[in-house]
């Protein structure tokens, strides 16, 4: 089977309460839509938790807004850890969660009701697109970029994951993987310079090269039209040192800690990452076909792009939509290129979780 790039599943957020974040998630973001909730051990995951199994608890919490989800990780046999120093723009890695929104005033005003703690106020990036940032109660930086595109009307002000902003060393480099591999092929703009937008942010007097990346093809396939578009920023700071934000620190510690695509085609995608030199550091499929993630299944795998990011691919198999009768989205039989019908994707809305 062809690879193939379907969207953002979701962004991987390491914390140190799982119920506590759920609930902060839910209340303010709008992430209301659990789509699962498991509490096992990270077997495969050797490479990256300093070759120990972890035990971890996790959850899947969706938008119906559209937009990818948050995979909300932590870790249940130790202390999660926190950065060592406070996290700049540019430090190597994802520094920046992006949602979606129809909105931009009403997601401000929102928030600003709430007493979220707003970084900015609404400006316009680069490309002229309106956005702002914004800081939860775990220390995570958010933008909340303007984005027509809506799946399901909520009562949220915002939507999903709509990407994410990486600090990069390298700008070629890391282009190999974000162009290369996940084809994010257009670039909205390719600006240098100290940015007005970002003032607020902790880092942002410094000198940056920012690269805007979304793509050209139709992204389509089973979860295509909830997870909706997407897009990453590179960013690299070219006057100061940046550093690894996962230094001294394994993965599931406190911040964000993967960003995931939803695909079909993993034989086809191992070959081509191998020969262009992002071999799998993470492979389920050395463990069968499928591997059961609780009340979901699928297969697995993950890569490291050059300064650092993990980017996590999942063909799916099975997911849950009633379990207790015993109804599942079984996916082993329909086309991988073929969008599941709206009504069976809204069915999703019968997961939520007030």
């Amino acid at each position: 089977m062809t690879k193939q790039i379907n969207g953002i599943q979701q962004l991987g957020v390491g914390v140190e309460n799982l119920a506590e974040a759920f609930k902060w998630f839910r209340e303010n973001f709008g992430m209301d839509i659990l789509v699962f909730d498991e509490k096992a051990v990270a077997k495969l995951m050797l490479h990256h938790t300093e070759g120990e199994t972890r035990e971890r608890h996790a959850v899947l919490a969706l938008n119906m807004q559209g937009g990818g989800g948050f995979e909300v990780w932590q870790h249940t046999g130790k202390v999660p850890v926190g950065p060592k120093l406070p996290i700049l723009l540019g430090d190597l890695g994802i520094s920046v969660g992006k949602l979606k929104t129809a909105d931009i005033q009403a997601a401000y005003t929102n928030f600003k009701a709430k007493g979220l703690n707003l970084l900015t106020e609404i400006t316009s990036d680069p490309s002229g697109n309106l956005h702002f940032y914004v800081q939860d109660i775990f220390e995570n930086i958010w933008e909340l970029v303007q984005n027509s595109y809506v799946f399901m009307p909520t009562k949220a002000t915002n939507g999903g994951i709509l990407g994410t902003v990486i600090g990069v060393t390298d700008m070629e480099s890391s282009l190999k993987v974000y162009t290369g591999i996940l084809k994010y092929d257009q670039v909205i703009y390719d600006k240098t310079g100290i940015f007005t937008d970002w003032k607020g942010l902790p880092g942002s007097n410094d000198k940056f090269r920012r690269v805007l990346l979304r793509y050209s093809e139709k992204r389509t396939g089973p979860f295509s039209p909830l997870f909706g578009p997407s897009e990453i920023e590179l960013i690299q700071v070219l006057d100061r040192e940046p550093v690894d934000i996962f230094k001294g620190r394994m993965w599931g510690d406190l911040g964000f800690i993967h960003l995931c695509f939803d695909m079909h085609g993993m034989d086809d995608l191992r070959t081509e990452v191998k020969n262009k030199g992002f071999a799998f550091t993470v492979d389920s499929a050395s463990q069968g076909d499928t591997f059961d993630m609780g009340e979901a299944a699928g297969s697995f795998s993950y890569i490291q792009a050059p300064e650092g990011t993990l980017i996590e691919f999942v063909e799916t198999h099975r997911v849950p939509i009633l379990k207790k009768l015993g109804i599942y989205i079984n996916l082993h039989k329909r086309p991988s290129d073929k969008p599941l019908p709206r009504f069976i994707l809204k069915l999703f809305s019968l997961k939520r979780v007030k």
